[in-house]
């Protein structure tokens, strides 16, 4: 996972868990299930999402995913086609959950960018590449969260180093 690419969806301050998946949709944890629900509530945004290709790279604002700490909002998201988040700040309960589920989330200032541009994030040089930004810094990735990132998660992590630490003696 040195480089993610994605087309932009670019949604602004403010984006809440429970603008991402309302909560009366969270009885259900299936990802798909959750995929569908996507924005639900923000008509605008999930028109522009349905109608762009895939991977999608969600471009916000200041506080995105604040409001409440359940996964689901990650895992909708990924399910719906999102590969990174990049956003000038996050509520760390979602940044964390992201990392813990395997989605890239980059603090990063992004202006004049449109939906549907080629967003491409090179983590080993820590630039982002889109529109008339580029080649601007990211804020470093720390190496233990890009190893759980390449993992797909924090549980696969654990998982495979549990399988390769079976010697108990």
């Amino acid at each position: 996972m040195i480089r993610i690419n994605g087309y932009a969806l670019v949604v602004g301050d403010d984006i809440d868990t429970d603008t991402i998946i309302p909560a009366r949709y969270l009885h259900r944890s299936e990802p798909n299930w959750l995929a569908q629900h996507v924005f639900e509530d923000a008509p605008d945004i999930k028109q522009r999402l349905n109608s762009i290709s895939r991977p999608i790279a969600v471009i916000a604002g200041n506080g995105f995913g604040y409001g409440s700490s359940r996964e689901h909002a990650v895992i909708a998201l990924k399910a719906a086609g999102v590969s990174l988040v990049i956003a000038k700040s996050f509520h760390r309960i979602f940044y964390r959950n992201s990392i813990n589920n395997g989605l890239l989330a980059v603090e990063a200032h992004l202006t004049g960018v449109n939906d549907g541009e080629l967003v491409q994030v090179d983590l080993k040089r820590g630039i982002i590449t889109v529109g008339t930004c580029d080649m601007c810094r990211i804020k470093p990735i720390p190496t233990q969260i890009l190893e759980i990132l390449q993992y797909g998660g924090l549980k696969e992590r654990l998982r495979r180093l549990a399988s390769e630490n079976t010697d108990y003696t």
